[in-house]
């Protein structure tokens, strides 16, 4: 393993550690605000509890295997900039920035009780911003690429390969991943990764929340 990529890892990992700090700051000073200030969703206790938790997280395997199965009710939500978006997506994703996960068109991907929404970015930091949120609104169903799309590439993408004293596991794994790799295009048998970006259309999963049914009057005529 290469220095700078040792570096790369330790900077990554500092990264977590300083947003996880920032959220439990962020989360504890919910617990202290008067009543009439606090806004509506979820309590803030139930609301620190959920930061603290990690089943919000979703691995780069499990996500590639439930993508190869077209799982139909996955749906890939890219909270990067439309800048971003363009270069380079997972497939079939969608995209919603940070700053318009509440906006009037965009929102209803979100609030919603239909799919698993996977949040994702280039590492966790704004795909855990929009999740808390949307945490916050007590929005169901949501998760976040742990890793984001560099855990991706790293995974997936050109995945390490095992070393002959590891187990079978491990290289069933490393087999998986080679393969997954060659599903979205990548070129695992050349020194150079050819990645083939995916300008993510939109996918056509319309989602609507289902509209009261009206009261009938009581009595008649």
């Amino acid at each position: 393993m290469s220095t700078s990529y040792k570096t790369k890892k330790i900077v990554a990992k500092r990264s977590y550690q300083f947003l996880a700090v920032l959220l439990l700051i962020l989360a504890g000073t919910l617990l202290f605000l008067p009543k009439n200030q606090k806004q509506e969703g979820i309590s803030p206790e139930l609301f620190v509890k959920n930061i603290l938790s990690t089943e919000r997280y979703i691995g780069p395997d499990v996500l590639a295997d439930r993508m190869i199965n077209e799982d139909p009710v996955l749906l890939l939500v890219d909270t990067r900039t439309f800048e971003e978006y363009q270069t380079f997506s997972l497939p079939n994703a969608i995209n919603i920035p940070l700053t318009e996960i509440f906006s009037e068109e965009l929102n209803p991907y979100l609030n919603q009780d239909i799919y698993d929404v996977v949040l994702f970015s280039n590492d966790n930091f704004t795909a855990d911003q929009a999740w808390m949120l949307c945490n916050r609104m007590s929005y169901q169903r949501l998760y976040v690429l742990q890793g984001g799309i560099n855990a991706w590439f790293e995974t997936i993408i050109h995945p390490e390969a095992p070393a002959q004293t590891m187990s079978q596991e491990a290289f069933d794994l490393y087999s998986f991943r080679r393969a997954a790799g060659s599903y979205f295009g990548v070129a695992n048998d050349t020194l150079e990764i050819e990645i083939k970006p995916t300008k993510a259309t939109p996918v056509k999963k319309v989602v609507t929340k289902p509209k009261k049914k009206k009261r009938m009057p009581e009595g008649g005529c």
